[in-house]
C-alpha cells in the first residue's frame, strides 16, 4: 500500500487542474482498494454545501449536481464530526439520505473519510461496495494517509483553477481570497510582479508574449545550446560508456527536435505565453505523464525532461533575463522572500509584499516591517504562476490576499488605507514629545535598523537610540565578505547620524534563517547549530574585523555600544569580551582615539534566560531578543507556515521569561532592552514597561503608534495590565483582553473592513 500512496501523491502532484487531480485520485483509488465506487465530494463556498466533484462507480451524470449540506447525509455526518466514518450497511445509519441520481441504493458498505486543509473541511473522499461488510483496518488506515497527503494538492488545484489560464477571460471571477500570515501590518492594494528564482521551472509565471518571433528565436538559441552541451558531455564520456549507454545521449537530443518537447513549445507560444512559461507549461505536462506510466523505464523519463526543462531555461534566462515590469503601485510576490529581493523595485513604487513560504518572524518580514511596507507570509495556496500582473489587495492585519478585488471590496480597502494614512499624519505632531505616561514616567523608545534607509525614517519618527543595527544585512547584500574599510564606512553613517544618541550593533548573526552566499551553512537543523557569535568566534578573522571596523567609525562619537548575539554560556562571554579588548589595543597602539565601548548580550536562548545574573556581572547591559527567545521557548521554527499559529508572543511562558530577565538584570543594577517584535506591539509595549524594561527598540513605522499609545496611559494603568495578563493560562484570551484595555483607553486598533455580502 506504501508504494501505492507514493504514485498516487507523485501523480496527483503533478496534474495540470482540479478537474485532472480528482479524476485521477476516484481511478487510482478505486483500483487500488479494489471497491466499487470511489467519490470526491468538496465545499463550495458560494453555496455552502458539498459538491460531488468526482466518481468512479457512481452515474457520472450526478457529477456537479448533487449537493450536501454540511449536516446532509453520510457526508455531511463525516464533516460534521471531522474524522472517518465506516459502516458495514449504509442504508440502516440514520443519517443515510438516498440520492436517486446517484444510483448508491445499489451499495451497502460506505467509508467516508474527511480531507481537512489548515483544520478547515474541504471535502470528503467516500469508497463504497456492493457488499455488506465493514471495511478493515488497513483499508480505513489507507485512506486517512492519503486524504492527509492529498489535501495541500486539492487545494492548490482549487486555488489555481478558480483563477484559470493565461488569456482565458476572467472577468467575472473577483475578490479570490487567499490565506497566508500577517507579516507587516496595513493594506496595499496594487499589481503583482513575481519574482522567479534562477532555473526553477515551477516558479516561472505566465506573462503574455510581447513579440512571439523574438520569444521563439530565444528558445531555438537556447535549445542549440543545451544540444551543444549534450554532444560535448556524450563525446567526453565516449571511452567510458558502452554503446547503449552512449544511446541516452541521442535519446535526450530527439526529445529536443520540433516533433517533441520543442514543437510543443513554440505552439504554446504562437498562442501567447511568453518563452519561459511555454516551456514550463509543457515539461510539466510532459512529466505528468511519464510519473503516470506503469512501466519503470518509462516512469524513470520524467527525470530526464525536468533535467531537460531545467537546462533550457536556464540558457533562456541568461539571453534574455525576465525583466520585472514595475508599476507606481508594485506588490512583490516570490516564492519565498529574501533581503535581497527588496532591493529589486524602486522603493517609491514598492507597495507590498507576498511570500509564499516563510512567516511573520523571517528575516525579509522584519525587515519589511522596518520599512513599513505591508506583507504576507506563508501564503502556500497561492497559485505563483497564475498571479503576474493581477490586481491584488493585501491585507497585513488579518493575512489575508484578494486577487482580482470587486469595486466593493476595493472602497472598503482603500477607505482603510485612507484612514491609516490620516493616522499617520496626526502621529507626526508627536514625533518630538517623549513616550511619557498621564502619570510622569518616561519610557525611551528606541529603533531596529539594518539598512541606511532606515536611519533617515527613523530619525524622521523620533527615535531616540538605536536598539538593534542589524549587521549581517551589508554581508548579504553582497558576494564575499565586505573589508574592513568597507564595513568601517558603513557603520560611520548610522554612528553619524545618530550622534550622540546610542547605537547598538550586533556583531554578525548568520546562521537559522540568515544565510550567506558565499559562506554557505548547510545544517540538518540550523536554528539549532552553528550560528550567531558561535560562527564568530570559530573565525576570529572575521569577528576582529568587524570590531575593528565598528571602533573605528566610532572614533569621535562616543556613542558604539556592541552586543552578542546567540550567546549561552558565560565562556562565550568571556572570550568574545577578550577579542573586543585586543581590537581595542591594536587600534590604540595605532593612534586612534578610542576607547572601550559598552558591551552587552543578547538572551535569545532559554539558557541565557536562568544566567541573565551571571552575564549581568560580566557586560554592560543585556538585550532581549524576543523574537528567537520565543521561538526557542515554544519549540516552534518561526520560518514554518505550517506552525506560524503556534508562534505567539503572548504566550504565558513568554510572558513569564520576559518578566523574569527584567527583574534579574536589575538585581544586578544592569540596563535591560527589548529589540523583539512584541516590543512594537502597542500592547506588548505597555506589558514590558510595566515589567520595567529599560528600554523599547521596535521597527521605525511602528515607533510613533507605540509612543501614541504610551502617552495615553498611567504608569498605574500599565501595572494593573500587566498583573491581569500574569494571571491568565491562554494567549488567545490574554490577546482579546489586551485588545479591551486598548479600547477603553481610547486606543485605535487596526481598522477591519466591512466586507460585502
Amino acid at each position: 500500500m506504501l508504494n501505492v500512496l507514493k504514485k498516487i501523491v507523485q501523480e496527483v502532484s503533478v496534474a495540470p487542474d482540479l478537474e485532472s487531480v480528482l479524476n485521477l485520485i476516484v481511478r487510482r483509488i478505486q483500483r487500488s482498494m479494489a471497491t466499487q465506487v470511489c467519490s470526491v465530494y468538496l465545499f463550495d463556498p458560494n453555496d455552502q454545501c458539498y459538491v460531488l466533484m468526482a466518481s468512479e462507480g457512481l452515474n457520472k451524470e450526478a457529477v456537479g449536481r448533487v449537493r450536501l449540506s454540511a449536516t446532509e447525509g453520510l457526508v455531511g455526518t463525516v464533516v460534521v464530526r471531522a474524522e472517518p466514518i465506516n459502516l458495514e450497511n449504509a442504508a440502516e445509519h440514520p443519517a443515510f439520505k438516498y440520492v436517486e441520481s446517484t444510483g448508491e441504493e445499489r451499495f451497502s458498505s460506505f467509508l467516508g473519510v474527511p480531507i481537512i486543509h489548515h483544520r478547515d473541511v474541504l471535502g470528503v473522499l467516500v469508497v463504497q461496495q456492493k457488499k455488506i461488510r465493514r471495511f478493515d483496518e488497513s483499508e480505513e488506515a489507507f485512506l486517512v494517509t492519503l486524504s492527509a497527503q492529498l489535501a495541500g494538492a486539492i487545494a492548490h488545484a482549487e486555488a489555481t483553477g478558480s483563477l484559470g489560464t493565461r488569456g482565458a477571460s476572467n472577468d467575472s471571477i473577483v475578490d479570490l481570497r487567499f490565506e497566508g500570515v500577517a507579516g507587516s501590518s496595513g493594506v496595499a492594494i496594487g499589481s503583482a510582479t513575481v519574482i522567479a528564482p534562477p532555473a526553477d521551472l515551477a516558479s516561472v509565471p505566465d506573462k503574455e508574449a510581447k513579440d512571439i518571433q523574438n520569444e521563439i528565436d530565444s528558445f531555438q538559441e537556447a535549445l542549440k545550446l543545451v544540444r551543444r552541451d549534450i554532444k560535448v558531455v556524450g563525446r567526453s564520456l565516449a571511452q567510458r560508456l558502452r554503446t547503449e549507454e552512449q544511446a541516452l545521449f541521442d535519446v535526450y537530443l530527439r526529445m529536443l527536435d520540433d516533433n517533441a518537447l520543442a514543437g510543443e513549445v513554440v505552439a504554446r507560444i504562437e498562442q501567447g505565453n511568453w518563452a519561459q512559461g511555454a516551456l514550463r507549461e509543457v515539461v510539466t505536462e510532459h512529466v505528468r505523464q511519464f510519473s503516470m506510466m506503469d512501466d519503470p523505464y518509462l516512469r524513470e523519463r520524467a527525470t530526464d525532461i525536468k533535467d531537460l526543462g531545467r537546462r533550457v531555461l536556464a540558457y533562456l534566462q541568461d539571453a534574455a533575463p525576465a525583466t520585472l515590469e514595475f508599476t507606481d503601485e508594485t506588490i512583490l510576490v516570490a516564492d519565498e522572500l529574501t533581503p535581497a529581493m527588496l532591493g529589486e523595485v524602486p522603493s517609491e513604487k514598492l507597495v507590498g509584499l507576498v511570500s509564499v513560504n516563510g512567516s511573520s518572524n523571517s528575516h525579509a518580514a522584519i525587515l519589511a516591517r522596518s520599512m513599513g511596507i505591508p506583507t504576507i507570509m506563508g501564503a502556500v495556496d497561492l497559485p505563483l504562476t497564475r498571479i503576474d500582473g493581477r490586481e491584488l489587495i493585501l491585507d497585513g492585519y488579518s493575512g489575508r490576499i484578494y486577487v482580482q478585488p470587486g469595486e466593493d471590496l476595493l472602497h472598503a480597502y482603500r477607505d482603510i488605507a485612507r484612514g491609516e494614512k490620516e493616522q499617520e499624519t496626526e502621529l507626526e505632531a508627536i514625533k518630538d514629545l517623549p513616550a511619557e505616561t498621564t502619570d510622569g514616567f518616561i519610557m525611551p523608545l528606541w529603533v531596529n535598523t539594518g539598512l541606511i534607509a532606515d536611519v533617515a525614517r527613523s530619525l524622521e519618527r523620533g527615535a531616540e537610540g538605536i536598539g538593534l543595527y542589524r549587521t549581517e544585512v551589508p554581508f548579504m547584500i553582497r558576494d564575499f565578505f565586505p573589508s574592513e574599510q568597507e564595513q568601517q564606512q558603513t557603520y560611520r553613517k548610522q554612528l553619524e547620524a545618530f550622534a550622540p544618541r546610542p547605537v547598538t550593533m550586533r556583531t554578525l548573526d548568520i546562521g537559522g534563517d540568515k544565510a550567506l552566499p558565499y559562506f554557505p551553512i548547510e545544517e540538518e537543523n540550523p536554528f539549532l547549530g552553528w550560528r550567531g557569535i558561535r560562527v564568530t568566534l570559530d573565525h576570529p578573522e572575521i569577528f576582529l574585523v568587524q570590531v575593528r571596523a565598528m571602533l573605528r567609525a566610532g572614533e569621535g562619537y562616543d556613542n558604539l555600544r556592541i552586543m552578542l548575539p546567540m550567546v549561552t554560556s558565560v565562556r562565550e562571554v568571556e572570550e568574545a569580551s577578550r577579542q573586543i579588548d585586543r581590537a581595542v589595543r591594536e587600534l590604540q597602539e595605532e593612534g586612534l582615539k578610542i576607547k572601550r565601548p559598552l558591551v552587552g548580550v543578547m538572551v535569545e536562548v532559554p539558557a541565557a534566560v536562568y544566567q541573565v545574573r551571571r552575564f549581568a556581572r560580566r557586560v554592560d547591559f543585556i538585550s532581549v531578543g524576543s523574537n528567537d527567545l520565543t521561538q526557542y521557548l515554544l519549540a516552534v521554527d518561526r520560518n514554518n507556515p505550517r506552525v506560524a499559529d503556534l508562534y505567539v508572543s503572548y504566550h504565558p511562558a513568554v510572558l513569564k521569561a520576559l518578566k523574569h530577565i527584567a527583574e534579574e538584570a536589575h538585581k544586578e543594577e544592569s540596563s535591560v532592552s527589548i529589540c523583539g517584535e512584541v516590543a512594537s506591539e502597542p500592547g506588548g509595549a505597555l506589558l514590558l514597561m510595566a515589567m520595567g524594561y529599560d528600554v523599547l527598540s521596535m521597527n521605525a513605522t511602528n515607533l510613533p503608534k507605540v509612543k501614541a499609545v504610551i502617552r495615553s496611559v498611567s504608569k498605574k494603568d500599565a501595572d494593573k495590565l500587566l498583573s491581569e495578563v500574569m494571571a491568565m493560562d491562554d494567549a488567545d484570551r490574554i490577546q482579546l483582553l489586551i485588545d479591551e484595555r486598548l479600547e477603553e483607553l481610547g486606543i485605535a486598533l487596526p481598522a477591519k473592513p466591512i466586507l460585502p455580502v
